[in-house]
């Protein structure tokens, strides 16, 4: 039987209501699969129908209720196309699931970081956009962009979207702002906070901060053995390494904990609510930024839309004052808010040239390696 034929039948009973969207996809898919076909007509058909909606997953709590009141409904309002979003807790969690979906069931992510972004072009989960359809893509800071242009050849998979730092969040009850500026990040290896100390479960940032706690530049260690101490004596000390934003907030606000790395936009929700947590940027403090990343496999056009929407200055802006993190937008182009301006991490100029970023090479060059011992490590050894 012809495949065009087979994929052409099935499109019309998914246009004629007969077939929703996921029994399309799902469909379609089990043929291609039976048939061996992934790339035409498998492609140019799984993308030719107008989507009825799109799903984008994220890391949910105050940033995703931002982008579901000021983007997503408006979005589906102006489209017709209804946005379905869901969560995840990690990058490695979301890239399993993907890998065991359908092609075509996941569409658009809030991946954060180059490093990420680098992993899922070398799993071949990277797509190429239209710029000429995301015209709003031109008042987003180059130096954003050309990191992830120079990971696929100078196109893009992803928009960056915004930016923030993992720094020292403090609890000032119980501990003082000259404290945390004269022991920085070795104020997390502290004997006298054990069972009071919080971090985030992710094995960068673990060395990162074990990096900076042997005095070392996290983009070029010269003494692992160090950094994995620091990592055994931080893990012996804390109470809790915290998976998820709402955790974070939660063993804060709660005096679970006194101290922890913590993101820079959630400590800034929890002090505009009231709550007395200090925040610093260490020397050599970690900084990331954030995007859009579109899954291959995805409907092109709508999701190059809806990103194009996402960018427009007052989405942005409105997103950005509701998930408290600093938009992309180049301020030398877009007038900001003073709300925004005030946000940690801010850079009036938009060179960002004052942050710390992972360098994507480095560590993927060391992932498989830092990644398994640093498991070992966590579960004792």
């Amino acid at each position: 039987m012809d495949d065009t034929n087979r994929y052409e039948r099935l499109l019309d009973r998914y246009r004629d209501g007969s077939v929703n969207r996921r029994s399309f996809l799902s469909l379609i898919g089990a043929s291609a699969a039976a048939y061996g076909v992934m790339g035409s007509p498998f492609t140019k058909f799984a993308q030719a129908a107008t989507p009825d909606q799109i799903r984008f997953d994220g890391w949910g709590g105050v940033v995703s209720e931002a982008f579901r009141k000021f983007a997503f409904d408006p979005y589906a309002a102006k489209t017709g196309i209804k946005v379905v979003d869901g969560t995840f807790g990690g990058a490695d969690e979301y890239i399993a699931r993907i890998r065991s979906g359908q092609p075509g069931e996941f569409n658009l992510a809030h991946l954060s970081g180059v490093f990420d972004y680098s992993r899922y072009h070398e799993l071949g989960l990277t797509s190429e956009l239209n710029e000429a359809n995301i015209p709003n893509l031109s008042n987003v800071i180059p130096a954003l962009q050309d990191v992830f242009r120079k990971i696929t050849d100078g196109k893009l998979s992803a928009v960056p979207y915004d930016y923030g730092t993992t720094s020292i969040a403090y609890n000032r009850k119980f501990i003082t702002d000259e404290e945390v500026k004269e022991k920085g990040a070795k104020i997390l290896l502290d004997p006298k906070y054990k069972g009071k100390i919080g971090g985030w479960s992710d094995w960068k940032t673990r060395i990162w901060y074990g990096a900076l706690q042997t005095d070392q530049n996290p983009n070029d260690i010269k003494d692992i053995e160090a950094v994995w101490d620091a990592i055994r004596t931080n893990r012996d000390l804390v109470l809790k390494y915290w998976t998820s934003g709402a955790e974070l907030m939660s063993l804060l606000t709660e005096d679970e904990i006194y101290v922890t790395e913590g993101w820079s936009g959630r400590i800034k929700a929890l002090q505009d609510q009231g709550h007395d947590i200090g925040y610093f940027d260490p020397k050599g403090g970690l900084g990331w930024q954030e995007c859009i990343f579109v899954i291959k496999g995805s409907p092109m056009e709508a999701c190059e839309e809806l990103v194009n929407f996402m960018l427009e200055p007052e989405v942005a802006i409105a997103v950005a004052e509701g998930q408290l993190y600093p938009p992309s937008l180049d301020p030398q182009k877009v007038k900001l808010t003073d709300k925004i301006k005030n946000l940690p991490a801010f850079d009036p100029a938009g060179t960002l040239s004052g942050l710390n970023f992972f360098n994507a090479d480095y560590w993927n060059g060391n992932e498989a390696d830092w990644s398994k011992t640093y498991s070992r490590v966590e579960r004792g050894y």
